[in-house]
């Protein structure tokens, strides 16, 4: 069964820290590259960080140096370490494999990150 389940999120004022976390089916952990994506309203959804099954990580511009992705195999989790939180990193969270789609893949219900004073 497909599973994706994400959690940590909250309103947090600017400069403030998060770390969200989500636990994954192996199906769709194992072996694959797995990202952060985020959707603030009104905007599309895009990928923030992602990290491959062997430890490589990649970031956008706007997170680089605040946000800190890591895995745990064991547990087919994956968390999000954020930092220095900007009003503008105000989204729902979805963590998926790298590639998903909206169309054709299976989404969790997200967390939402609220960075408001």
């Amino acid at each position: 069964q497909v599973q994706l389940v994400e959690s940590g999120g909250g309103l947090v004022q600017p400069g403030g820290s998060l770390r969200l976390s989500c636990a994954a089916s192996g199906s769709i952990f194992s072996s694959n590259a797995m990202g952060w994506y985020r959707q603030a309203p009104g905007k599309q959804r895009e990928l923030v960080a992602f990290i491959t099954s062997g430890g490589s990580t990649n970031y956008a511009g706007s997170v680089k140096g605040r946000f800190t992705i890591s895995r745990a195999n064991a547990k087919n989790t994956v968390y999000l370490q954020m930092n220095s939180l900007k009003p503008e990193d105000t989204a729902v969270y979805y963590c998926n494999r790298v590639g998903a789609t909206m169309m054709y893949d299976y989404w969790g219900q997200g967390t939402q990150v609220t960075v408001s004073s």
